[in-house]
């Protein structure tokens, strides 16, 4: 199982939940990290969603980058 981080930063997102959907349903943990007041797509359940610096501090952002497998930003 692939650990995945998506940074949101106000893109469209539509693009990150079809690739957020694919990838939940191929086993991979997903978590979110919605930066400032970028959109958050409806995304299915299992997905783990914080707002940075909201319910995520920015040091525990710097965590969770290298602790995940692969990091997308949109």
């Amino acid at each position: 199982m692939t650990a995945v981080l998506h940074l949101l930063k106000g893109a469209d997102p539509g693009l990150a939940q079809a690739t957020i959907v694919r990838q939940l349903a191929a086993g991979d943990h997903v978590t979110v990290a919605v930066l400032q007041a970028a959109p958050v797509p409806d995304l299915p359940e299992g997905v783990a969603v914080f707002r940075v610096p909201d319910d995520l501090s920015y040091e525990a952002l710097l965590e969770t980058i290298f602790e995940a497998d692969q990091v997308i930003a949109w």
